[in-house]
């Protein structure tokens, strides 16, 4: 059976990252894992800074649109 991939989605993004952080400082991790899991909230992190800027680019074109009705 193939798995369906989810929808990326930031709120889980961001948990996911919060969750890393705290199996981090938690110590309980292996040092190659602690490289490892720091590497994919990196990714995560990533994720979210490009989706951020897509949405901001979409509101300043909003916002012009709006502008030009006047």
């Amino acid at each position: 059976m193939v798995a369906k991939k989810q929808k990326w989605n930031y709120e889980q993004a961001v948990e996911r990252v919060e969750e890393i952080l705290a199996a981090i400082e938690g110590g309980g991790l292996e040092l190659s894992e602690v490289f490892s899991q720091f590497a994919v909230a990196v990714e995560s992190l990533q994720q979210c800074e490009n989706f951020l800027s897509e949405q901001r680019e979409q509101v300043e074109l909003l916002l012009e649109n709006l502008g030009d009705l006047d």
